[in-house]
């Protein structure tokens, strides 16, 4: 793949964007608020006596 055939993908990946959001980033954020929730799920030092 050349350098001219990469940049071709750029306006298809950005009507995608447009069309359906930044799905890449959507999952990342949702991950992201899963992993928070899950730690704090998963705190034990309040039960515990330490917070």
């Amino acid at each position: 793949m050349t350098t001219t055939d990469k940049s071709d993908f750029v306006p298809i990946y950005d009507s995608l964007v447009a069309e359906h959001g930044d799905v890449p980033a959507a999952a990342r954020e949702a991950a992201e608020e899963i992993q928070r929730e899950a730690a704090e799920a998963l705190d034990w030092s309040k039960v515990r006596g330490g917070g």
